[in-house]
């Protein structure tokens, strides 16, 4: 199983991007998914989540901001993008059965917010 994060890069505040996370050996439409990031010297933390129903929920600190979406692959656009955004984001699939717990992760992409 392999997720492949992409779409980071360098930014001046106030723009955006489009990041992207595809997978192999696994069909995402029955996972949940995320995007989580860690900046540097921090702890990784959640940017938004989207379930196999679509529901999304999103930290308070993106909201407005960035939108999380799927199809056969994982999407977070970021617009007005800040200093704070920067950081190595990573996507993340998860999903429970009834003696097992999958939980996969890309290998981060790094966007950086600078002037």
């Amino acid at each position: 199983v392999q997720l492949q994060a992409s779409g980071g890069g360098l930014v001046q505040p106030g723009g955006s991007l489009r990041l992207s996370c595809t997978a192999s050996g696994i069909i995402l439409s029955i996972y949940d998914m995320g995007w989580y990031r860690q900046a540097p010297g921090k702890e990784r933390e959640l940017v938004a989540t989207i379930t196999r129903n679509d529901n999304t929920r999103y930290a308070d600190s993106v909201k407005g901001r960035f939108t999380i979406s799927r199809d056969n692959a994982l999407y977070l656009q970021m617009n007005s993008l800040k200093p704070e955004d920067t950081a190595v984001y990573y996507c993340n699939a998860y999903r429970r059965d009834a003696s097992t717990t999958y939980d996969y992760w890309g290998q981060g992409t790094l966007v950086t917010v600078s002037s």
